[in-house]
């Protein structure tokens, strides 16, 4: 992982494909300083937001910055980021990226940065890989990922992320770009390790809500949390991540945030599972998307095929999906074998 850069960043032309909280409270940050169009494809919803100024559904307390500009013109919304400099950033779940892409196809973009985190369902891809087949090589892309919480950033709290991409220049661009206030950013090349961190940290977090809504101590939090991280490094160093990545913001960090945060929606599935509701009304109680959910169904066959040992996935997975029981699910974690944690199994 690289330090950014300490430069002052020019102003900037930057759209955000995506009104939902992420989206909308990264669109809040930069339009403090940089020209900054929000763009959602509810033309009802982008209309009321325009006119009070806030995101009534996702963030209803954080007024907008004056500067930022509001559509649900598609053509508009990609005219705004015309300019060389500029970026454009895909706001959107794993499952809405593909659909998104194929909007981009019929424009000239130059870049394309993602903050969408998990597993393609269908396919087992990560973000960077649905690109690729959509956009091809042709244009730089990079996932933009971290340690954050919406509600915190659309407030203006300190927050570091990091942009993990092959292509330098769109590295220092997202830097001079992202960098700056209340948001610190690194620069990666490792778009594996950084992506995968990423996803496998929601279902951790899934985990961690269960053991806390049983009641189950902050010792078995600690072990979990650790013993997660060592899945996350097994998967992602299979798919061809970097180890220390794992040790930074978007593994560790992430995975340490989400696990312990009360935002955090997958860790409050995890409560909701603990308390007995059934899947249906904890989503529905949420009213966001919480990845972990359909991530740990991916992560689980993508991990059988691989012949990767994710324990703790598999047993979330369970509970999700196969009709286990939360206490089952801890019985069978404490009953496996004792192992050397020096080799990471």
């Amino acid at each position: 992982m690289q330090e950014s850069t300490k430069q002052t960043a020019a102003v900037r032309q930057v759209t955000v494909l995506g009104a939902g909280a992420w989206g909308t409270a990264v669109a809040m940050a930069l339009a403090q300083r940089h020209d900054v169009m929000l763009w959602g494809r509810n033309g009802a919803a982008m209309a009321a937001m325009a006119e009070a100024r806030v995101n009534q559904d996702y963030l209803p307390d954080q007024p907008f910055p004056a500067g930022l500009k509001i559509s649900s013109d598609f053509a508009t919304a990609l005219a705004h980021v015309a300019r060389p400099d500029s970026l454009l950033i895909a706001a959107c779940p794993v499952a809405g990226l593909r659909p998104l892409l194929a909007q981009l196809k019929a424009y000239p973009i130059p870049n394309v940065v993602w903050l969408c985190k998990g597993f393609e369902y269908d396919t087992g891809l990560l973000p960077h890989q649905i690109v690729r087949e959509v956009l091809g090589d042709s244009v730089a892309g990079g996932a933009l990922s971290g340690p954050s919480f919406a509600q915190e950033v659309a407030r203006g709290l300190p927050c570091a992320l990091t942009i993990a991409s092959t292509d330098a220049a769109l590295r220092e661009r997202v830097v001079a770009t992202v960098h700056g206030g209340n948001l610190r950013v690194y620069s990666s090349t490792d778009l594996v390790g950084v992506e995968v961190g990423g996803a496998v940290k929601n279902v951790l977090a899934i985990a961690t809500g269960v053991a806390d809504g049983l009641g189950l101590g902050l010792n078995a939090r600690a072990a979990l949390i650790t013993r997660g991280l060592a899945e996350i490094t097994r998967l992602g160093a299979t798919l061809g991540g970097q180890t220390e990545t794992f040790m930074g913001l978007t593994g560790m960090g992430d995975l340490i945030l989400t696990c312990t945060g009360d935002l955090s929606r997958n860790r409050r599935v995890g409560l909701g599972l603990a308390q007995g509701k059934a899947l249906e009304q904890i989503v529905q109680e949420l009213g966001h998307v919480a990845e972990g959910v359909p991530c740990a169904k991916a992560v689980r066959e993508l991990a059988g095929k691989l012949g990767v040992e994710m324990p703790i996935t598999n047993a979330v997975a369970g509970v999700l999906f196969d009709g286990d029981q939360p206490p089952a699910m801890v019985a069978r974690l404490l009953a496996r074998d004792p192992r050397d944690e020096a080799v990471q199994r």
